[in-house]
């Protein structure tokens, strides 16, 4: 009999959304994680990311009505607030490279209720923002942050609360799969289960090796940086809006949250390919000159002192879109890619990772999201970054 019914290879957001849903199923759960746990080297740590309903089809606006409900059970199970709604902006000019028309259909289809905004009634609502006549807007109100570091912390807890066992620094020294069952060598112990989820975020490519599954992934190495504006009341948690610039570059940005004085902002898939182990944690300044750029010209009032940079790592996929399938010739074997934009996902993903490791379907839709679909079995696909 193996020792699990499932183990779980990396635990950042989406691992450990894995482990939590399937010990609160009543799996006997592993999880571990090469570094220590809420490690600042992948994808999952900082204060914020954004959460919404406002997306480009109706598969993920139909996925993000999950996500919601998904991390509202964690919030239950933990007793503590992960999600906070501000209201969010997708902005940006017409005939952007990132077309608005297509989030409202995908809203339209899928019942979420929305607001156009011209630029008089964004500069009404928030006079920081400095746009033009041409610039216009989608609001939706649900839209908002999750509390990313302690979203993952509540998973973990969570998890263990329900009788899971997570490991950290123990690095994957080996993986294969042996009849029916998987063993896994890590940290210098060997454990098998029935099953595995791998969520091993910009290490995934070595994970799926282990199965002889190549997949086109690039792994970047992005930046989050936070100022303190002149006018911080014009930016306050409750009164500023979460908000997505739609066009080439994309950028992003936060109320005050997290960073007393400061908000979060950001080019979205602007930083440069890196080796996941090799790569530094110093300031790109490329990255810090396109923020600056566009804080000059469209939030001024945000182009205060640099307070803080941070350092993450995007795993895109080259047309931006999750993976999250089981492997070919392994069904009890799930893998979750997160394509640098899953975060707001993590739980909901988790929860159908766990689903399709161990009884191989789930009723979320996920088509979209097939591990072997045609751009992922080209050897240089064209690339698409915005999303």
């Amino acid at each position: 009999m193996p020792d699990y019914d499932v183990i779980v290879l990396g635990l950042g957001g989406i691992g450990s959304g894995a482990a939590y849903w399937l010990a609160k199923c009543g799996s006997r759960v592993l999880g571990i994680e090469q570094f220590e746990l809420g490690h600042a080297r992948g994808e999952s740590h900082d204060h914020s990311r954004i959460i919404r309903l406002s997306y480009c089809t109706p598969p993920y606006v139909r996925l993000a009505k999950e996500a919601y409900a998904a991390w509202a059970s964690v919030e239950r199970d933990s007793g503590e607030q992960l999600v906070f709604k501000t209201g969010g902006l997708d902005i940006g000019p017409q005939g952007g490279a990132i077309p608005l028309e297509g989030y409202a259909d995908a809203m339209r289809a899928c019942d979420v209720p929305f607001e156009w905004l011209d630029a008089s009634e964004i500069r009404k609502r928030w006079p920081a923002f400095a746009v033009g006549d041409e610039i216009r807007a989608l609001f939706q109100a649900e839209s908002g942050i999750v509390a990313a570091e302690r979203a993952t912390a509540a998973h973990q807890r969570a998890a263990r609360a329900h009788g899971a066992t997570l490991l950290d620094r123990s690095p994957i020294t080996g993986v294969r799969a042996r009849g029916g069952e998987i063993v896994v060598e890590a940290g210098g112990e060997r454990h098998s289960a029935g099953a595995l989820v791998i969520a091993a975020g910009p290490w995934s490519a070595q994970a799926l090796a282990k199965f002889d599954i190549t997949l086109p992934l690039e792994v970047t190495k992005e930046q989050a940086m936070y100022f303190r504006p002149r006018n911080v009341e014009r930016f306050a948690f409750g009164h500023f809006p979460v908000w997505i610039w739609m066009d080439d570059p994309s950028f992003y940005g936060f109320p005050v949250f997290g960073e007393s004085g400061a908000v979060k902002v950001t080019q979205d898939a602007g930083g440069k390919p890196v080796d996941a182990d090799a790569r530094t944690f110093e300031e790109d300044p490329e990255i810090t000159q396109r923020v600056r750029s566009f804080l000059e010209r469209y939030l001024p009032e945000a182009n205060g002192e640099r307070h803080l940079v941070k350092t993450c790592l995007y795993t895109l996929t080259p047309d931006r879109d999750f993976v999250i399938d089981t492997l070919p010739e392994h069904p009890n074997v799930s893998v979750a890619i997160g394509a640098g934009h899953a975060y707001k996902f993590a739980s909901v993903i988790g929860r159908i990772a766990g689903e399709l490791a161990t009884n191989g379907t789930t009723t979320s839709g996920i088509g979209d999201f097939k591990i072997d679909r045609p751009i992922l079995q080209m050897e240089a696909p064209p690339k698409s970054y915005m999303v």
